[in-house]
């Protein structure tokens, strides 16, 4: 039993003490008749309410009564896998089709929470073998499907079979995330037919006087179970943030208070004044993220983990720990979409176009006639209004014109710059920069690791005074641009600068491995913005180039190409040296095993040394069995074996990856091929039209969230 409670100051002198919600979220200034105790003021406060005593002028009990989850859905499944075992949707799904290939679960896409009648029975008499019938309610219990949308084919995600069998007897069969995934599905598969937990709930109001007689009232709450029903089997976790002292990360948790009766006194021991900064909204992390697309009804069971690896792949956000960023290019297409096309990233009109295929796909509505007039425009039920609006076609066309290709990738920002001049983003043709002061204020690329809302004054002046290492070398006599070195993604190379309108395209060469920005010349400039280089016409016509690749120097004759020894080579290639060289068989075999950049230590897993080594497509960490590719955020020179180790187990849960097998041959008369034509044509469009209207959605949503995360407002 707990001797000491703690408690929250809730009013001083009748008047309530603001919280986070009583400040606007623009200003930051308080709104309503509340007190605003700064931290000085609560110091004050916490000084002159030392040594004395307070009463306890309300104890209010209430029954509390928590009923069971229901089983897991797939998006169910990705939020609690990503929440408990910290795991990405595509991973949760990977997993999850391994144990449904070999016969431990049922189907994994579903956004049913029916249980069959087979499954309760199990789940019944699992749970009253392993806690008692106390724990198994009289009656079985049915869940129903909230979406409206939900497609009931198939059951909820549960152990499969008639009879489950518990984690400990699959346990030699299960690789280890396979036993961690099959656990959480037995789990709350079992915990659903359990009885309900049972407790008391206890809030507590303690009065008191400071030593210049202020009124002061203070609270605390608290939870006790008398009788944990499905908690033996399942307890849920918390949706963001860590868990704080009072409550173990789970609304299921018991927080337990003294025995206290009113009129009590009691003394105080502890008095602790902290400032306070109201939080902004937590980024999206998968699970939360497929969580508000399920609650407005966007996606399905099977695109959840789709659209997730889509925004990353696009490059639309990346991830920071388990958080989503938005890049500046998602804030582009947001601002291009809201702009011109904001009928089609409207969250009712994807969620009507979902129920609309849904309906196609139960024979009520017609999808040739359906998507004719969606994108030619008509009277029909075209989704969202766009067949009444002319049709997509119509809607696409028109806007193209309308649409400026500057003002959608221009971001302004709220930080300015060194003397107060206003400053945006852009997305440019190599990726974000800061522009300061208009068309003609300097400007600088924005970092890859920095996020939108980190760009605040200091790190906006920081970066545009920040020493350039980019270096004018002359002008290039063929095009009169400037010819500039550069530090680029892959190594130094040069350029012409072509200003922004121009038709020109730049020209480009990466510097020689002999080369560096400091020394190098002009001369060398021109010679290597001559590459490729044409070395002449083979005697079949075709026409041979002398390059330098990512790999080094090469000499390519259509899609045949070979290396060359030296760099230098590349300006003094004759056409007899290169078609001697391909007139040599190619050499297949392996160059030898570069030296690793770095050694780690032994993987925990498998005991076998990791190592960081360069490939063909960046640094990977490898234990000489499997290899995984650093991850962005990722660094060589600090990355640790617990990272290496996670890379490597995420690597092993995907599996070899498998080769599609070649379509099989099919011969059809001239009109059969033409109607499968047609037919895939139709099915392509309505497939592409719902996978791009998701993904911007996806998109915009992340998007909004990082712009209401960047304006944090200190609530003192």
């Amino acid at each position: 039993e707990p001797t000491t409670v703690r408690a929250k100051l809730v009013s001083v002198d009748d008047s309530r003490v603001a919280t986070g919600k009583d400040f606007d979220p623009a200003t930051g200034r308080v709104t309503g008749e509340v007190v605003h105790l700064d931290e000085a003021g609560a110091r004050g406060l916490a000084a002159r309410l030392e040594g004395r005593q307070v009463t306890v002028s309300r104890v209010d009990e209430k029954p509390y009564r928590r009923r069971p989850y229901a089983p897991f859905t797939t998006s169910t499944l990705q939020m609690d896998a990503g929440r408990k075992l910290g795991w990405s949707s595509a991973q949760t799904m990977r997993v999850a089709q391994r144990l449904y290939e070999n016969g431990h679960i049922t189907y994994m896409r579903t956004d049913s929470t029916n249980l069959s009648q087979e499954a309760i029975n199990a789940a019944r008499q699992q749970a009253r073998e392993l806690y008692g019938d106390a724990y198994v309610p009289a009656e079985a219990r049915r869940y129903k499907t909230k979406n409206k949308g939900a497609q009931e084919a198939h059951e909820a995600i549960r152990p499969a079979g008639d009879s489950f069998r518990t984690p400990g007897q699959l346990a030699s069969q299960l690789a280890r995330d396979e036993f961690r995934l099959y656990e959480l599905i037995w789990q709350r598969t079992v915990a659903s037919q359990m009885a309900d937990a049972v407790g008391q709930t206890v809030s507590i109001r303690l009065a008191g006087r400071s030593a210049t007689d202020e009124a002061v009232e203070f609270t605390a709450s608290g939870r006790t179970i008398t009788f944990p029903g499905f908690l033996k089997a399942y307890v849920e976790s918390r949706d963001e943030g860590p868990a704080t002292d009072d409550d173990n990360g789970s609304d299921d948790a018991e927080r337990r208070l003294p025995r206290l009766e009113r009129g009590q006194q009691l003394d105080t021991r502890e008095l602790d004044a902290k400032g306070h900064t109201t939080s902004p909204p937590a980024r999206y992390t998968e699970p939360s993220l497929v969580a508000r697309l399920e609650e407005l009804g966007i996606g399905r069971p099977s695109t959840y983990a789709s659209i997730m690896q889509t925004i990353q792949d696009r490059g639309y956000v990346w991830k920071k720990g388990n958080s989503l960023v938005p890049t500046f290019i998602a804030f582009a297409v947001v601002n291009l979409l809201e702009q011109h096309f904001a009928q089609l990233v409207d969250y009712d009109f994807t969620a009507s176009l979902e129920e609309e295929l849904d309906e196609i796909a139960g024979g009520t509505l017609q999808r040739v006639d359906w998507l004719t007039e969606f994108y030619f425009g008509g009277e029909g039920r075209g989704s969202g209004g766009i067949a009444e609006s002319g049709g997509l076609k119509q809607i696409v066309g028109q806007r193209l014109e309308e649409i400026d290709a500057r003002g959608v990738n221009s971001i302004p920002l709220r930080a300015t710059g060194p003397s107060g001049e206003a400053v945006v983003a852009r997305v440019g043709r190599y990726g974000p920069y800061l522009q300061a002061g208009g068309e003609d204020g300097p400007r600088v690329s924005i970092p890859e690791d920095i996020a939108p809302d980190e760009l605040t004054r200091e790190k906006v002046i920081e970066l545009l005074e920040a020493p350039s290492s980019d270096r004018e070398l002359g002008t290039d006599p063929e095009s009169g641009h400037p010819v500039v070195v550069k530090a680029g993604r892959y190594g130094p190379y040069v350029t012409t600068v072509v200003p922004e309108g121009s038709k020109d395209a730049p020209r480009t060469g990466s510097l020689f491995s002999s080369m560096s920005p400091e020394t190098i010349t002009f001369e060398d400039a021109l010679k290597l913005l001559t590459l490729p280089r044409t070395v002449g016409t083979a005697p079949d016509g075709e026409e041979i180039q002398a390059l330098n690749g990512r790999y080094g120097p090469y000499i390519k004759k259509g899609t045949d190409s070979r290396s060359i020894e030296g760099e230098e080579k590349l300006f003094t290639v004759t056409l007899d040296e290169a078609l001697a060289i391909f007139a040599q068989p190619k050499q297949r075999g392996r160059r030898a095993a570069a030296a690793p950049l770095k050694e780690l230590g032994a993987d925990p897993v498998t005991e076998g040394p990791v190592t960081v080594r360069e490939g063909r497509f960046g640094p990977y960490v490898t234990d000489g069995e499997t290899n995984a590719s650093l991850r962005k955020g990722d660094d060589v020179e600090t990355i640790t074996i617990e990272r290496a180790a996670e890379l490597l187990a995420d690597r092993r849960a995907r599996g070899p990856a498998t080769k599609k097998k070649a379509a099989k041959k099919a011969t059809a008369t001239k009109a059969t091929a033409k109607r499968a034509t047609a037919k895939r044509a139709t099915a392509k469009k309505a497939t592409a039209t719902k996978a791009t209207a998701t993904t911007a959605i996806a998109t915009k949503a992340t998007a909004k969230k990082s712009a209401a995360t960047a304006a944090p407002v200190t609530a003192g």
